[in-house]
């Protein structure tokens, strides 16, 4: 698998604070589950994707308002029907770890939320697997093609 590492940056702004003026843990959950779902989506092929299972949370560093953070997103291996991926969390500026989670889980379903096989092995690093394909015809296209 080559060393594929899909990163995005987020200022931490006034609405996503708590009410001791950090960021509030849901709202960093909430963008590390958004992008991770997108990683999964381009690497499977498929929107079709449901998050699985989510490892032991260890908030290690608070971020606050301004702060600009970096989630790193890795793939960790291609299932028959699931993709294992990491994703740390780190205050840009300063490299101080926030957040890491050890794996994060996807399911490739079918239209009736059934695990379904997705036919992939390794990591691609651009959209070319959904690119064009529609909502349910994604892994027919790729099986097509």
């Amino acid at each position: 698998m080559n060393e594929f590492r899909h990163i995005v940056r987020k200022w931490v702004k006034p609405e996503d604070l708590n009410q001791h003026g950090a960021l509030f843990g849901g709202r960093l959950l909430q963008w590390v589950d958004e992008e991770a779902a997108i990683v999964a989506v381009t690497q499977l092929g498929s929107i079709d994707v449901v998050t699985r299972h989510f490892s032991a949370l260890d908030f290690v560093a608070r971020a606050d308002r301004g702060d600009l953070l970096e989630l790193e997103y890795r793939v960790l291996k291609f299932g028959n029907t699931s993709l294992t991926i990491s994703c740390r969390v780190e205050n840009a500026v300063t490299g101080q770890e926030v957040l890491t989670l050890e794996e994060i889980v996807f399911v490739a379903v079918d239209a009736e939320g059934r695990p379904q096989a997705h036919g992939y092995s390794d990591t691609t690093l651009g959209t070319e697997r959904i690119r064009g394909l529609g909502h349910s015809n994604a892994v027919e296209g790729r099986n097509r093609g």
